[in-house]
């Protein structure tokens, strides 16, 4: 999970766009961060996400995270992830 891939696939650059655009709805509404501009706690998590992404050994194949059989979150990362989707999906 360490190696990074070299060429970013169609799904995982579609999937750095949803999580960006749900941090940035999640944010503006919790944490009153104006426009596109993450609050640290926010940009952190994005962070972390994109990183998790990136390291995915299914790459073009991957699954969603609720689906997959690698849980690559940790405990607290995965349930900011989840309240997230939950107000923005």
């Amino acid at each position: 999970m360490d190696a990074v891939p070299s060429k970013k696939t169609r799904r995982i650059r579609r999937e750095e766009k949803t999580i960006a655009a749900m941090l940035t709805l999640y944010c503006n509404k919790h944490h009153n961060s104006v426009s596109k501009k993450l609050c640290p706690s926010c940009s952190e998590l994005k962070e972390y996400a994109l990183k998790r992404l990136h390291c995915c050994p299914f790459q073009a194949k991957k699954p969603t995270c609720a689906n997959c059989p690698i849980h690559c979150y940790n405990k607290e990362m995965r349930e900011k992830v989840r309240q997230v989707m939950r107000y923005a999906g």
